[in-house]
């Protein structure tokens, strides 16, 4: 992971876009459910790897037990 590229690794937690404050959340994508950040503008970051099943990415965020 490269700095800045997540929440984590020092990115922001307003979009310098939009200017929405992001919250960690449990999003989906192609490659599956992750915990990540949204905004107003789309994807903002993502805090871990893939998850098969929501509720695998649901117990890691409310266990902390996520890294990427």
């Amino acid at each position: 992971m490269m700095s800045g590229e997540s929440i984590f690794g020092g990115a922001p937690t307003v979009c310098p876009d939009c200017k929405v404050e992001v919250i960690l959340q449990v999003c989906r994508s192609a490659a599956g459910w992750y915990v990540g950040t949204v905004c107003a503008c789309g994807p903002y970051s993502r805090e871990s790897g893939y998850y098969s099943q929501r509720l695998e990415a649901e117990g890691a965020m409310a266990g902390g037990a996520y890294d990427r």
